[in-house]
Formats: structure tokens, sequence, C-alpha cells
């Protein structure tokens, strides 16, 4: 099964992450929890450069839903290129997808997935209409 990304995604931004020994588990490759680690890594990186960094006082992004596919077994050592994607934004949410594919081998993917960003209010636990900025940033 292979991820199919929207057409209309937007490549917001990536990243190459070092492979540390210490994310291979006991089967010799990277676990599958590291993979969102990954994701997770790329998304916070493109949320502070955006200037978008959550707020516990005020406002921010919550991932109501996260998935990962893994095509390919990512092992120690090397370095993996993320690239995180943004789509469909909606009132309050966003989608947003992440690829992962080995720095030296360009193109060939090992995993991808995706997360479900809701925009809230953090004190109130509320959702928020998405601001301007992200919308922009993410259509």
């Amino acid at each position: 099964m292979k991820l199919e990304l929207p057409e209309h995604k937007k490549l917001l931004y990536q990243m190459t992450i070092p492979i540390r020994w210490g994310d291979m588990d006991a089967m010799g490759h990277v676990n599958n929890t590291c993979y969102f680690r990954y994701l997770e890594t790329c998304r916070i990186d493109w949320l502070s450069a955006a200037g978008g960094v959550p707020d516990p006082k005020g406002q921010g992004p919550v991932i109501v839903n996260a998935f990962c596919n893994f095509y390919k077994q990512l092992e120690y050592p090397g370095d993996v290129l993320v690239k995180m994607y943004g789509s469909d934004p909606g009132r309050t949410s966003f989608e947003t997808w992440g690829t992962m594919e080995r720095a030296d081998q360009p193109g060939v993917i090992y995993a991808a997935g995706g997360a479900t960003t809701v925009w809230v209010d953090f004190p109130r636990q509320k959702s928020l209409p998405l601001p301007d900025w992200m919308r922009a940033l993410v259509s």
C-alpha cells in the first residue's frame, strides 16, 4: 500500500535528522515509534520557523490524529530527509503529510505519514478558527 498525497498538497518544510543508534530496536532497524518522532520534529521545526510555536497560555495547534505507513526499514547509521506538506485547511483544522527517505538515497520513500491538526485555545480547551497567516501557509 502506498500513501497517496493529495494533489493540492504544498511543500512546507524539509529537514535532515540523524538516525541515532538508540533509535534501533532489537531487530536492528529503526523502531516504529521513532518515525512518529521524526515527523513531529519536522512539524515543530516548521511551526517554529513559521512563528507558530504553541503558547500554553494562548493558542496553537493540537494533533488529533496521526498515522504512518512503513515501506522500507531505516537503519543506523544514516540521515533521514523528512519532507512536510500541508493541505486541506478547514475552518479550524488542516492536514500535514510527511515523507521520509534516507538522505543518501533521494527519492526512495522509506515511510510516509500525516496528522490532522486543530487550532485551539489552550486555556479554554476549545477549537478556534485557523488564523489567516496559518491558512495562507497551508493553502
